[in-house]
Parts: structure tokens; C-alpha cells; sequence
């Protein structure tokens, strides 16, 4: 399904009916969108799913729709029998198979240089992942896409221009990136609105916002400052429900003591010391934009090199070191977490 998690479908969905399946999470990342990399980061898997988990279990008892259905190892989903989060920790292991319900996912069409969403949609029906992500932003990092796309007045700062250091915002700022395509874009509510297809955009927005001040209390109560992250939503039986996976390191963005806690950690370690192989990706991805080319890919002349063995452990410790401290439990075998952010922010 993604470059660093494989999904196994036990009972397909249909076009009034949710199907059954599971995520498998494996240690492979990515940056870049370049896909998976040609090395792993130990223990990034049972991380994610267990921070995700957390988090799903959260939601759930905030009333919060999901498509989560338990975790557990090797089987779940085959036979319906899931576990809590606290059950399989309790068990001694953290699980790297998440359970969950299936929706439709059509096929996007490319014609002519641009995405068929009509197409998508008429053979989505009402049960259909929304291709769309729903980004929420807490704070205008330096290097945020934002600065370019508005004024800081427009979200309530009592600012002419965006100064040179990242800023807090007054209240969270909700925007729609595209899902499916080779280069993700952001949307503005118009164009966003025809790709959601029947999901309301005002649900997909307050679910968002929901989502988003349940991990940043979380993130709060572990000494963690939550940024910016990402939902993905399902549509079925005239319901938004939150599928994918949500507030983890990969999704989201945290600090701790002004440090970054997130996937961020690495793509900066790229652009430090692979800036050719960055370079390369930014001209094949303007070329294929240029000429109406949907994988950019092909076009890149160099391929990323794999990280020297010091680096994987430091960003490993980073993950499970978060993981302890954002779920509240030591979960894995991991340094403090000021002493493995501190690691991290050293790279």
C-alpha cells in the first residue's frame, strides 16, 4: 500500500460494504516521496503502530469514527480476534499488525496531464477513501509551504510579513493536499470539495481539528510540543471515519525542548549530506510537472545511499525513545528521551 507498511485484505470491501484487513508495519522509511529506501530503521515499525494504535484507541473513546480494529502478531484480522493496545504490550511485545476496515480505493485516472476525479468517484460510490489529505498546522515552521501560500494576517497574526523564526498560531490551520497524485498540491476549498466527492468538507475539517487537539493534548502531557501532522478519512454510509494511521513521527511533526521528534530528523540528515541526490529529486519533480508527466521518478538521475549504521540506531532510539514517552510506557529497550532527541538533533 505504501512504501513502509504492506496491508493484507481478508474480506474485500464491495460497494455497500466495509471489507476487514490489517496493516503490516515493516522498518523501511521514506523521504522525499522517493519511496522505499535502501536501508531500515530497527523497531520504526512496532513504533508507529503502537503510537498509532495509542492514538486510535484515543479517538474511539472521544467519540471519534475510525477504521481501527485492534492489533495483535501474525493472524490478526484471519479469524476476527484483535486485541487492545494494553493487552498485546501487557503480552511483552509491541504488535506491528494493526486491524482494520476496508474501503474502496478506485483508480485515478492521468489523461492528458491532468487527475479524473469524476472518474474516481463514479466508481467509488459512497464507500471510498477520500483522496485527500487534511493537514493541520499549530505552528509555521521556517521552511513551511504556508508562508508562500498566505499572509500571516489571514490567520489571525497580527503580522505584515512572516519573520524569520517559526511562529505559534492563534488557532490551527486546516488545509487539503492531494492524495493519490505522483506530486502531492495543495487545494483551495473549491478544488478540494470536488475531489472529497461526497464527503462533506466541513466534517472532513472538523474531524481534523478533533483529531488534532486529542494529540496535542497527548503530546502536552508528555512534555512534547505537537506541530503540525495529517489525517486520512474513509466515506461510508454517509459517514467521515479517520483511517490510515494517525499522530505518529512519520505523520506528524513534534518537538521536545525545541527539538525536532519526527521523520523531519531524517530528510534534514539528507539534505546535509546527500544535497546532489535531493537536488536531483527537486528537477525531476519540476521536469515532470513541466512536460505533464505523472511519475517523476523515472526522471531522477541519482539514487539515494543508505545511512551509515550509527545514524539508524540514533534515529531508531528517537522513535521508541518518543514512542515511551508519548504513550506513557516503556514500551521498547530506548535511552530517556532527552538524552536520544539530543542524539538525534547532534546528526
Amino acid at each position: 500500500m505504501t512504501s513502509v507498511k504492506d496491508f493484507r485484505i481478508d474480506e474485500p470491501p464491495t460497494a455497500d460494504s466495509l471489507g476487514r484487513g490489517a496493516f503490516l508495519f515493516t522498518d523501511a522509511y521514506s523521504v522525499f516521496d522517493w519511496g522505499e529506501m535502501p536501508d531500515a530503521i530497527p523497531d520504526k515499525g512496532a513504533s508507529l503502530c503502537t503510537m498509532g494504535a495509542f492514538n486510535f484507541e484515543r479517538l474511539e473513546a472521544a467519540g471519534v469514527p475510525t477504521h481501527y480494529r485492534g492489533v495483535g502478531h501474525g493472524g490478526v484480522g484471519h479469524d476476527g480476534e484483535t486485541v487492545s493496545l494494553e493487552t498485546a504490550l501487557d503480552a511483552g511485545r509491541a504488535p506491528t499488525e494493526m486491524a482494520i476496515d476496508l474501503t474502496q480505493v478506485p483508480d485515478l485516472p492521468f489523461r492528458e496531464g491532468t487527475y479524473d476525479y469524476e472518474a474516481y468517484h463514479r466508481e467509488a460510490g459512497e464507500n471510498y477513501l477520500v483522496p485527500l489529505e487534511i493537514v493541520f498546522r499549530n505552528r509555521v515552521g521556517v521552511g513551511s509551504s504556508l508562508r508562500k501560500r498566505s499572509a500571516p494576517a489571514a490567520h489571525g497574526l497580527a503580522l505584515d510579513e512572516w519573520p524569520d523564526e517559526a511562529v505559534d498560531l492563534p488557532e490551527a490551520v486546516v488545509e487539503f493536499s492531494t492524495k493519490y497524485e505522483e506530486q502531492d498540491r495543495y487545494l483551495d476549498r473549491r478544488e478540494a470539495d470536488a475531489v472529497a466527492g461526497e464527503a462533506s468538507l466541513e466534517e472532513l475539517e472538523a474531524v481534523a481539528r478533533e483529531v488534532n487537539a486529542i494529540v496535542t493534548e497527548q503530546a502536552a502531557r508528555a512534555g512534547l510540543t505537537h506541530q503540525d501532522g495529517k489525517i486520512e478519512c474513509l466515506y461510508y454510509d454517509g459517514e467521515v471515519r479517520v483511517a490510515d494511521v494517525v499522530g505518529t513521527f512519520d505523520e506528524n511533526r513534534f518537538a521536545y525542548e525545541g527539538r525536532q521528534l519526527s521523520k523531519e530528523v531524517i530528510r534534514q540528515y539528507h539534505k546535509r549530506t546527500q544535497p546532489e541526490w535531493v537536488a536531483a529529486v527537486s528537477e525531476a519533480k519540476e521536469r515532470a510537472e513541466r512536460d505533464g508527466v505523472a511519475d517523476w521518478r523515472p526522471l531522477c538521475e541519482q539514487s539515494p545511499e543508505p545511512l551509515p549504521p550509527a545514524v539508524l540506531q540514533t534515529v531508531r532510539d528517537m522513535y521508541c525513545a518518543g514512542t515511551n514517552a508519548y504513550c506513557e510506557r516503556d514500551v521498547f529497550d530506548a535511552p530517556p528521551i532527552e538524552d536520544a532527541v539530543a542524539a538525534a538533533h547532534d546528526l
